[in-house]
């Protein structure tokens, strides 16, 4: 797992800014989305992997236990990913231009829809009532890339907790878009894997101090079962 440096100067600025250090803590579970970004073969099996994340293995406990919890509270769980088409190589053009020919090809064999590289992860607890979505961008928000954010308005949800692969590229574009379409976002700290952990608390620091919350997955779990059980309380249903 990584190892999470936060400085506490850019903990003192989130707080003056909002007031306190979560301020998603309130979420209601029943509106919560967990949108679980790219853990595929592609990005995590030797040999098959175009860009092997190691940490991302590592993970998989937590996004599973994360993803138990949010269907238990009333949330929906979407499992994303990434599918090379053969479009993009035009409409997409820079982000190919900028990778050899070698690396291109090994993408797009990983990446092409029905391939071992394709698939999820087998370690990853996918159950009938999720949802599966494909992008084809980096973020799965952006214009064109997926009906994510529309299916998220079909179930009548407005909270986002991102995890995935990687922290700096697919989860980072993915959670700044969420938040620029009027989300509620909130990356995982141990729910997402990076290929270092400057890299992870970068991307982490970057996010927190302009785009949402950071929140680990025990924290997570603790504001999901605390929030349904307020709802039951009340008269409501969990």
């Amino acid at each position: 797992m990584h190892t999470l440096a936060i400085p506490q100067s850019v903990i003192d600025r989130v707080v003056e800014r909002r007031g306190r250090a979560h301020v998603y803590d309130d979420l209601d579970p029943a509106k919560c989305a967990l949108v679980v970004v790219d853990m595929q073969n592609a990005f995590m099996l030797p040999g098959v992997a175009h860009s092997l994340c190691p940490m991302a293995e590592r993970i998989v406990p937590n996004i599973n236990r994360l993803a138990q919890t949010v269907r238990d509270t009333g949330g929906t769980v979407f499992w994303i990913k990434t599918t090379f088409t053969p479009e993009s190589l035009r409409s997409w053009s820079t982000y190919f231009s900028m990778a050899s020919p070698q690396r291109v090809a090994k993408r797009i064999e990983a990446l092409t829809a029905d391939s071992k590289g394709h698939r999820l992860w087998s370690g990853l607890d996918v159950r009938p009532q999720d949802s599966i979505v494909e992008k084809n961008r980096f973020s799965a928000f952006i214009q064109g890339s997926s009906d994510l954010a529309t299916l998220l308005h079909a179930h009548g949800l407005d909270t986002v907790m991102v995890t995935g692969t990687v922290t700096n590229v697919c989860c980072e574009s993915t959670a700044r878009d969420a938040m620029m379409l009027n989300f509620r976002t909130i990356m995982v700290t141990d729910g997402n894997a990076a290929m270092t952990d400057e890299d992870h608390n970068a991307s982490l620091i970057a996010f927190y101090l302009s785009f949402g919350d950071i929140m680990s997955t025990d924290m997570l779990i603790d504001c999901l079962r605390r929030n349904a059980g307020k709802r039951v309380a009340a008269g409501g249903v969990a």
